[in-house]
């Protein structure tokens, strides 16, 4: 009798147990997903090893840039904005050889605007530390301008004209730093650019800025030599310019220019600082391009760093209606960064378990996320990056796995794959609204054979980073009247 009882007991259970798990089967959502074309992203990583922009006339001196006097926010004009590729031939003849080159310098790059948010909250001068001795290989000197241009910016250029008459220019686009500066004769030590040295003698409005004045007096690093202002720019690598420090006519093609805007003349220049004649800084900084001709509001579209396409760099153009907003966050610390109300990540379509506070922007200096132009792989604390790798991993158990590459731990080889649904990942912002990122800037190739990795990287700061890669092919505006931040996908 106790047996038939134990026995109905246990039926009992089992069947319990089982309309329990089928309930929550039935009521768990299905992980949402996006296709990834497999063949596509390999296509191009064969097309950018055997693009010449001599050849293809991939980013054309002469063509036309254009303002926008429709703009209900000050004078809006546009420039034309381009991916490395389209300045310049790439040397490498395999392409896992060309993404660890650019990952190398994104590292650099990071350490960088890392190191300059540590010493901030500090309190620590630059001019109180003391250079260190870097040794450059031979390869990396090939590569083109990066964060300042050494930090691993020069991946976005565009054409602008500096002085009068106007001599046009190749310059890197970097949202990381404030200082407009170019190389200039006389040279004591510049590296190779793509355009002639700019000759201020050849130049009506080139005028030096004194040491009194309020943009000398804004720079981090600066010095006195004839009642004239010298300016420094150094960069995590040991990369630098130094020079005199002026103003001039910046203009853009024949549609306008601006007067008066302070610049570095560089007259001794060292780093990874190759094809580029100089930096537009767009940080949030008081020297920066934005600041200086007091922009409502600036916007970009970075196209697909392994594309010839181009798009544009906006001023004054506001916020398109479909955005994604989020708030613009300034930090008390370091106002050169654009720091975003990030407040979470998806996986899948399902909300990513993260320690609290992981994206908050501390009193202290401390924390946040930044949006960089320069950084190509997203940087996220440690905990927050495990949290995502994990879940993304989670979903993708039908995905032959294979081994890491450089910074990349979460590898798969799609080689007999032309396309794959993965999980979708998001971010999460302030005010309740999500940007879904396509599949193909989150898990990207890292050579033409088929290994793809989640293209996320974990980081020992507590500043995290929104790169470039994320970023591609959706527009990022920066509504700097009314703090807001704008993702718009497809506008490129």
């Amino acid at each position: 009798m106790a047996t038939s009882s134990s026995s109905s007991k246990l039926s009992l259970f089992f069947l319990f147990s089982f309309l329990f798990t089928s309930t929550l089967t039935r009521n768990s959502p299905s992980p949402t997903t996006k296709t990834l074309d497999v063949l596509a992203s390999l296509k191009q990583t064969q097309h950018i090893l055997s693009f010449d922009p001599q050849i293809s006339n991939g980013f054309s001196k002469s063509q036309p840039l254009f303002f926008n006097s429709s703009s209900s926010s000050g004078y809006g004009f546009s420039i034309p904005l381009h991916s490395r590729g389209s300045l310049r031939k790439t040397h490498h003849v395999d392409y896992k050889n060309l993404v660890r080159s650019r990952l190398d310098r994104d590292s650099a790059r990071v350490n960088s605007l890392t190191t300059e948010v540590l010493l901030a909250v500090k309190g620590v001068r630059k001019t109180e530390l003391k250079p260190v001795v870097t040794e450059l290989e031979p390869e990396a000197l090939s590569t083109p301008v990066t964060s300042g241009v050494s930090q691993g910016s020069g991946e976005y250029f565009t054409r602008v004209g500096v002085g009068n008459p106007a001599k046009q220019f190749y310059m890197v686009l970097d949202t990381g730093s404030d200082v407009n500066w170019i190389q200039c004769e006389p040279c004591t030590d510049c590296y190779q650019q793509s355009d002639p040295i700019f000759d201020p003698s050849a130049s009506s409005t080139y005028s030096p800025v004194t040491c009194e004045s309020r943009q000398c007096s804004s720079l981090r690093e600066s010095a006195c030599r004839g009642g004239k202002c010298l300016y420094q720019v150094s960069y995590g690598d040991g990369s630098y310019t130094v020079g005199d420090f002026v103003t001039e006519t910046v203009s853009f093609g024949n549609s306008g220019d601006i007067k008066g805007v302070a610049l570095g003349c560089g007259h001794t220049n060292e780093g990874l600082f190759v094809a580029a004649a100089g930096l537009v800084g767009l940080g949030g900084g008081p020297l920066s391009l934005t600041s200086q001709i007091k922009a409502t509001s600036f916007s970009y579209c970075l196209v697909d760093r392994d594309s010839a396409s181009s798009s544009t760099l906006d001023f004054n153009s506001g916020l398109p209606a479909d955005s994604v907003v989020a708030p613009l966050i300034r930090s008390r610390k370091v106002d050169t960064f654009y720091y975003v109300g990030l407040t979470g990540l998806s996986v899948g379509g399902q909300p990513v378990q993260l320690p609290p506070g992981s994206f908050e922007l501390e009193q202290s200096g401390n924390g946040g996320v930044i949006v960089d132009c320069g950084t190509a792989i997203t940087r996220l604390q440690a905990e927050a990056y495990n949290a995502l790798r994990d879940a993304f991993v989670k979903l993708t158990p039908d995905l032959p796995t294979t081994g890491g590459v450089a910074l990349f731990d979460t590898c798969y080889d799609l080689s007999s794959r032309t396309s794959v649904r993965v999980p979708t990942v998001a971010f999460h912002f302030s005010g309740g609204m999500s940007l879904d990122l396509p599949a193909k800037n989150y898990l990207i190739p890292v050579d033409s054979s088929g290994t793809f990795c989640l293209a996320f990287a974990p980081t020992t700061s507590s500043l995290s980073i929104i790169g470039n890669v994320q970023q591609q092919e959706t527009r990022v505006s920066f509504d700097l009247a009314n703090n807001k931040i704008g993702f718009s996908p497809h506008k490129c």
